[in-house]
């Protein structure tokens, strides 16, 4: 449990470190950086699976749609869909609408103890209060909740593959078939322009997209989401705009202002009203590879 906690805590954190550091990839074309991002994430995970002794695993039929889902929804389509919402109002909306992951998460983990539903209700409201409603518009509300769906399928699509493929391979297989998916988006979208040469700036930042927030980042959240289980993992998602809010800090990009911390303080409270919740009476899937 402790360690899962840990895994979940980190994860979310990481990722919202990518509002600071998208700043440096930020005049890159868009698909075409993530298409990079994740060739080099996939490429790394793979890598790493041979001397961990981890074999391709053949999937049936039913676990190949899954993990084609995965890639399709919870990156492709996430990323689409958070890159479209920024472009029609900012990212505060979709950083809100985002904030409500928590507690579908909780929903969906089957009957949630009212203590989780709770702590989930508060990170929600924490998350909302620290990223701020600010302006926004239909098509960007409608690009908000894909990326919502995305995120969600992020985690729950994985639950299926976790026992058999284990954390780091369901982060490298998905990673590798998301890109094809983003060069066809970026071919489509910004046709040759989707590549060019990267600065130095913008290198280190898909390095620290690759390495730190999709290889390592991944492998935390899929290692924790089984011991935890998807409504108690859900809770950590909250850290995401404290993420945001103290890599803004540390670059000097944006101090946080009251609301920022206040926001922070509601997740890390609802958190801990969620951890308080009696554990489900199902015993937690256990990954291979690197899982529970």
């Amino acid at each position: 449990m402790k360690h899962g906690i840990l895994g979940a805590s980190s994860a979310m954190f990481l990722v919202g470190t990518l509002a600071g550091v998208s700043g440096l990839v930020g005049a890159y074309p868009l698909y075409g950086g993530q298409a990079v991002r994740y060739l080099v994430a996939a490429v790394i995970l793979l890598l790493i699976t041979r001397p961990l002794g981890l074999r391709f695993v053949r999937l049936t039929g039913r676990e190949t749609l899954y993990l084609a889902l995965l890639a399709l929804l919870g990156l492709v389509l996430f990323n689409v869909c958070v890159i479209e919402a920024t472009r029609a109002a900012g990212p505060a909306l979709v950083g809100t609408v985002l904030g409500t992951v928590p507690l579908w998460l909780a929903l969906a983990g089957g009957r949630p103890a009212p203590r989780l539903l709770a702590g989930a209700a508060v990170v929600v409201a924490g998350a909302t209060l620290a990223t701020g409603l600010g302006t926004g518009n239909l098509p960007a509300l409608l690009w908000s909740l894909g990326a919502l769906a995305g995120e969600v399928a992020f985690s729950l699509l994985a639950i299926p593959l976790l026992p058999k493929l284990g954390a780091i391979r369901v982060s490298a297989y998905s990673t590798a078939l998301a890109v094809p998916m983003l060069l066809a988006v970026g071919l489509v979208t910004e046709g040759t322009a989707m590549f060019r040469t990267p600065t130095m700036p913008e290198a280190l930042g898909f390095a620290y997209m690759s390495v730190v927030i999709t290889v390592l980042a991944f492998f935390l959240w899929y290692t924790a989401l089984p011991r935890l289980g998807p409504g108690t993992a859900g809770l950590f998602a909250g850290l995401i705009p404290v993420g945001a809010i103290v890599t803004g800090a540390v670059l000097g990009v944006a101090m946080p202002s009251a609301y920022d911390l206040m926001g922070a303080a509601l997740v890390i409270a609802g958190i801990l009203v969620g951890l308080t919740a009696p554990a489900p009476a199902r015993e937690p899937v256990r990954a291979a590879g690197g899982g529970a």
